[in-house]
């Protein structure tokens, strides 16, 4: 055996061990948990991110059960962050736009904040014009939730909880509520929506992450987007559901195929011109209760792809109509209209007021369950 033949042996002995060791290193430690600031009133905020086997990383904090990154690759493997936000806790803390919250008690809005359980009447906290939105004044959104890390089956976790009290902005029952987000190694972003009330209330929970896959880019428009759904719920002057479920065929709201967000957001359509662009509950074609796709965009530039999977029967497609440059984010970039894009999946909106919509009332004993998955790739 020559000189070269054994160095190489014995290199092999030391340096293969200490390779796998590394690589366990940093598989054994996929969520890291630091700092993130404190609240106005002293309260202690976390910012958990998660790594999967891939390299994934997506950030959390338990302020509002915010995403503050998601960090995937395009075509060429560069990695970027595909969501909007800030680069601190100040700027959640002060936000009105929802940027990656956790959204509640009700996702989207109630028609001037009041809904009857029962016979008995509730007024909810107007936040909106005469309505309430996205829980209300101080919905989930600005909440400081209690956290801890997990270890998934699927891959690295963070399990936040919170109580909202009986008559928080109005809505009755103390409600538990719980959040479990998981980084899976399939690129997935899981989110694991659980609660339970003592006393019958409505629920409808989501996620706000504004999208941009091609962070670079200044708009949305050229984004690639289908939605798997024959109808949507057009809207009055105050964005509230008409109670109507149309037909998208021959009109802007017809996703069914791959269509650029851009390519008909300007016709004269009445739904656009209220809604100042899309802000519109679609009512998903569901084949069952499990999940399904919902939503497929493919960003053309950057060959990035986001997927979205649930069990909700619609999901919202709102294109940031009302940022509008004011707003500076991460980087101290300027926000601007249709800098990014929103899928939130969700019950309708103004359920509690429509009774053929899919009901969103929880009773005492039983247990909300819903799930979603953003799931990122490449082409």
């Amino acid at each position: 055996m020559s000189t070269w033949i054994r160095l190489f042996a014995v290199a092999t002995i030391f340096i293969v061990p200490l390779l796998s060791w590394e690589r366990s290193a940093v598989l054994a430690k996929p969520t890291e948990k630091t700092s993130f600031g404190k609240t106005p009133d002293g309260q202690n905020v976390d910012l958990y991110t998660l790594t999967n086997q891939n390299g994934m990383q997506v950030a959390i904090t338990n302020f509002g059960g915010i995403v503050v990154r998601i960090q995937t690759v395009d075509r060429q493997g560069k990695t970027d962050d595909v969501v909007l936000g800030y680069d601190s806790l100040d700027g959640y803390v002060n936000d009105t736009a929802y940027f990656g919250a956790v959204i509640g008690r009700y996702g989207n809005r109630i028609a001037l904040g009041k809904f009857t359980l029962d016979g008995a009447r509730y007024t909810l906290a107007r936040n909106n014009g005469e309505n309430s939105l996205h829980g209300g004044i101080k919905g989930f959104n600005k909440a400081v939730w209690q956290a801890r890390e997990m270890a998934a089956e699927d891959g690295p976790s963070v399990e936040l909880t919170y109580l909202s009290k009986d008559g928080e902005e109005g809505y009755p029952g103390n409600l538990s509520v719980k959040v479990l987000y998981t980084l899976t190694d399939r690129n997935e972003l899981k989110i694991d929506y659980t609660a339970t009330t003592d006393k019958k209330t409505v629920l409808n929970l989501t996620n706000h992450s504004y999208f941009n896959l091609n962070p670079a880019g200044s708009d949305v428009l050229q984004h690639l987007l289908m939605i798997q759904a024959d109808k949507f719920t057009p809207v009055d002057a105050g964005l509230i559901p008409t109670g109507e479920l149309r037909s998208v065929a021959g009109t802007p709201f017809d996703f069914r195929k791959p269509t650029a967000i851009g390519a008909r957001i300007e016709q004269e359509d009445e739904q656009l011109k209220l809604g100042k662009g899309y802000d519109h509950n679609f009512v998903l074609n569901r084949k069952g209760k499990g999940m399904e796709l919902a939503a497929r965009v493919v960003e053309p530039t950057t060959g990035r792809v986001l997927e979205v999977l649930t069990d909700e029967p619609g999901v919202q497609f709102y294109t940031g109509n009302f940022l509008d440059g004011t707003v500076r984010g991460k980087g101290g970039k300027a926000y601007g209209r249709r800098s990014a894009f929103c899928l939130e999946t969700q019950h309708f909106p103004d359920s509690p007021n429509h009774p053929k919509f899919p009901s969103t009332e929880l009773k005492p004993g039983e247990k909300y369950q819903t799930t979603t998955i953003y799931r990122f790739g490449a082409q």
